[in-house]
């Protein structure tokens, strides 16, 4: 390509020269020479010796159409991997038709091509931070949750939670939306998808009113790969690994001029084993008479392994239709089946005295199988030539359904009881049906050359039905009974409507993001127990409403500024951000549901119904600096939430048969948690063969707040860094590594050791550069793993936790057709994105 991209971005945004003399129009419509295909977004340069007068961009059917004053000109016409065409300088005084102009591909400028297609970049828009993932070498063959873990300001930690600033209530969109791939409001199916789907990942920490304002910490939306390359093409990527790690994914596309057909398809196998260790000292306390409590054991020792088999299948099919020059639509479909079945072998030793008095082992066998599908429709109409002005209309039904089936039974290895008390064997079954619709519109109204207006509505409507049971021995008779007390069904309902409007502008240097939105939700449950609602207060030790239906309405203003010090085309680009946003944070079902799940018999998690949706109010400050071959990143934020979310341990007051009692994690709303934070990133690349990349953060969070007596409150400061080069040695190999480090952290009961892991990953390009075999190593110290020390006043307990184990992948990714890198159609996509980029 001969023109430079800021060259490019003069062109497309400079404002048009106005002359007193005669306007003459300039047309022609631009084709690819083999394939007589139109040729969008070709570029089309007006020069007057070596100045540029003006320039323009194909539309869908490859036409253009410039107005210019009389006069000689030069005319050239470019395309990005094609041979330029230049037209000689002459005069022009009348209206000039260049009619058909056929572009050949240009070999040479292949590779360029796809050294652009590798880099990781950052762009700072109004709103959000954008980076394009590039090719990130450590996780080929890995997992979208992988490449989120590489992404600056987002954590990954090693139960799969993400993070956005250290804040786990961030919300996780695809494609701009709400969607099954994301799991429903939980992560666990991005841990399935392959990260080489990933084309860039926006981080929204100021979103605008026109996203939905749940997350306090902000957005993460994951745009998708969906190749617009002429033609048919695709990829197909093979994975192998130890742990046991299979996986087989493609993704396959054929375009023309009405429709485009995209599909991606994937499978993986893992067999990933999970270890957990547990030593727990248990105090004397007082009961409610204020007499002495001794505990049966006074120290408990776990040693938990897990043997995790998941199969997973995937695809996602679709197709963009365009109906006219001004209009499209898109359909389409996504599949996902989950087949996991667990292994869990528990040692248990129990002491007195700091002899050991008893051993156990229980075992538990988990099965639990995913279905999901969801159906998505999407809209676009463009009301004349401005591509701004338009229409968008969404509409998404998905459906999940999950069915879990545990068995769980323990055995004495070694006791000193003369007659030991047996234990239960337990069977938990678990079914839960979920259905979700989505209705969304959006309306865009450009004002003026550098401003626009944008008003919608969205509606979400879910419901969950969780069916439980619970089924104890008799251990007189051996028989299975239903435990009446846990076993229930949960109806649960969220509905959300909003209306928003926003306005933005740009004057000179200086560019703003006004916006309001307005949201009601509204929650609905229904308990359906064999207990009466008298019988489950007493069970669970707190007020239980069996039939509630709640509504909040709430108004969510949304402020973004945005000031170039320089612009792009200086070379030398420094712009200055400031966001405020109010967000929510929505109880999901999980966390209101008062029926415990037991992850063991001592340890279960309990919903709670008197849960209250948390607010938050954030103050973003942003600096961005870019240089040559250095870019620099950094923010400042302050975010005071109230009736925040804070899971706490209590002691139940019950017990197992053989004594021990019975702990249950439950979340409350405390009065207040307050964060500040500051963050800095750096990319630097100094040669061609040398890409360095860092980011640090490091905050502050207070909480305040207490719950049936006890003080929650706590106040620490906790940060996280990472690094990441990428060499490219000779014979071509590239070498990447990736470090990471979580400092120590402090909340109301825990404290939490550091976290470090290393990642090596190398690279070659065979077979013409049409494929990529690929050598990984995550966690190549096998040094990531969850330490903490649990306080409270009844037992104090070190806990050492390791999700997965150091893995080694190969991978080898075959690409056919993708040369022709055409670029995205701006605007058809729906991507639910903030148009206004005004970009720093």
């Amino acid at each position: 390509m001969k023109l430079s991209f800021y060259t490019t971005l003069l062109i497309l945004f400079s404002l048009t020269y106005s002359f007193a003399q005669k306007s003459i129009k300039i047309e022609g419509t631009v084709i690819e020479e083999d394939t007589n295909i139109p040729l969008e977004y070709a570029t089309v340069v007006i020069k007057t010796g070596n100045d540029i007068v003006t320039g323009s961009i194909t539309d869908t059917k490859g036409k253009f159409k410039i107005e210019v004053p009389e006069g000689t000109y030069v005319i050239s016409v470019e395309y990005i991997s094609y041979k330029t065409k230049t037209f000689p300088a002459q005069t022009l005084s009348k209206n000039t038709n260049l009619g058909t102009i056929s572009l050949a591909l240009d070999v040479d400028t292949l590779d360029e091509v796809m050294v652009v297609a590798e880099r990781t970049t950052v762009e700072i828009k109004l709103d959000k931070k954008v980076y394009n993932i590039g090719k990130d070498l450590t996780t080929a063959g890995g997992t979208v949750s992988d490449a989120l873990n590489n992404v600056p300001s987002v954590t990954v930690d090693v139960e799969g939670a993400i993070s956005l600033r250290g804040n786990e209530n961030v919300r996780i969109l695809i494609n701009g939306k709400p969607s099954a791939m994301a799991g429903f409001g939980d992560s666990n199916i991005l841990s399935q998808l392959p990260a080489e789907a990933i084309e860039r990942v926006e981080v929204i920490t100021s979103p605008s009113a026109r996203y939905d304002a749940e997350g306090t910490a902000g957005i993460l939306n994951i745009i998708l790969r969906q190749k617009e390359t002429l033609g048919f093409n695709g990829s197909f990527t093979l994975t192998g690994g130890n742990p046991d790690n299979l996986g087989l994914s493609t993704a396959l596309n054929y375009r023309r001029e009405k429709y485009n057909l995209f599909s991606n398809f994937g499978w993986r196998y893992s067999d990933a084993p999970r270890t957990t260790f547990t030593d727990v000292d248990y105090f004397d306390t007082l009961d409610e008479d204020g007499e002495l409590d001794i505990p049966e054991f006074r120290r408990i020792r776990e040693d938990q392994n897990v043997d995790r088999l998941s199969r997973n299948y995937n695809a996602n099919l679709g197709m963009e239709y365009f109906l006219n020059e001004s209009s499209s639509i898109t359909g389409s479909f996504f599949y996902n089946f989950g087949n996991d079945s667990d292994v869990s072998l528990n040692n248990s030793e129990r002491f007195n005295n700091n002899v050991i008095v008893e051993e156990t082992l229980r075992r538990e066998r988990e099965t639990e199988k995913d279905n999901s599908f969801q159906i998505a429709l999407n809209y676009v109409k463009k009301f004349g030539e401005d591509s701004d002005h338009k229409l968008t209309a969404d509409f998404q039904y998905e459906k999940k359904k999950e069915d879990g089936l545990t068995y769980l039974n323990e055995d004495y290895l070694f006791t000193d009881q003369a007659i030991p008390e047996p234990f239960q064997i337990e069977q938990e079954f678990t079914n839960e049906d979920k259905n979700e619709y989505l209705l969304q519109a959006d309306y865009v109204l450009p004002l003026g050359k550098d401003s626009r207006f944008e008003a919608g509505y969205r509606g979400s409507f879910e419901n969950s039905v969780t069916d439980y049971q619970l089924d104890q021995e008799d251990t007189d008779t051996g028989i299975l009974e239903v435990n009446e007390a846990i076993s229930n069904i949960f109806d649960y309902t969220e509905n959300v409507n909003a209306l928003y409007t926003q306005y933005g502008s740009k004057l000179g240097k200086f560019s703003f993001l006004f916006g309001l939105r307005l949201e009601n939700t509204q929650l609905k449950g229904e308990i359906d127990s064999r207990l009466t609602e008298q019988e489950l207060n007493e069970e669970f030790g707190f007020p239980i409403d069996t039939d509630f239906d709640r509504n909040y309405l709430g108004l969510f203003p949304t402020v973004n500024f945005i000031y170039n010090l320089n612009s792009a085309d200086t070379g030398n680009e420094e712009s200055i951000t400031l966001g405020y946003n109010r967000r929510i944070n929505r109880p999901r079902g999980w966390y209101i549901n008062p029926f415990p799940s037991r992850s063991s018999r001592t340890n279960i998690f309990q919903g709670n119904p008197n849960l209250a949706p948390a607010y938050s109010s954030t103050f973003d400050l942003g600096y961005l600096k870019r240089w040559d071959k250095f870019t620099l990143t950094s923010s400042i934020y302050y975010q005071h939430e109230t009736d925040s979310f804070e899971r706490v341990q209590e002691n139940t007051g019950q017990q197992t048969t053989d004594g021990i009692d019975i702990i249950r994690t439950i979340p409350i709303n405390l009065a207040t948690n307050k964060r500040t934070g500051a963050e800095l990133g750096v990319m630097y690349s100094p040669e061609k063969w040398l890409r360095l990349n860092s980011s640090f953060n490091f905050y502050q969070f207070e909480t305040e707040g207490e719950f049936n007596d006890v003080d929650y409150g706590a106040k620490n400061t906790s940060w996280f860094a990472r690094f990441s080069s990428k060499v490219t040695l000779p014979l071509a190999i590239d070498w990447q590594t990736s470090a990471f480090y979580r400092g120590a952290r402090q909340e109301a009961q825990s404290d939490t050791e550091g976290i470090f892991s290393l990642d090596l990953a190398f690279s070659k390009e065979i077979l013409n550069k049409k494929a990529t075999i690929s050598v990984n190593v995550r966690d190549l110290l096998n040094s990531r793993k969850y330490k903490s020390v649990t306080t409270t006043d009844f037992y104090s307990r070190y806990s050492e936790f390791q999700w997965r184990q150091r893995q080694v992948n190969v991978s080898f990714i075959y690409r056919f057709n993708q040369m022709l890198n055409n670029k995205d159609r701006s605007g058809q996509r729906g991507n639910g994105g903030d148009d206004m980029e005004f970009e720093g």
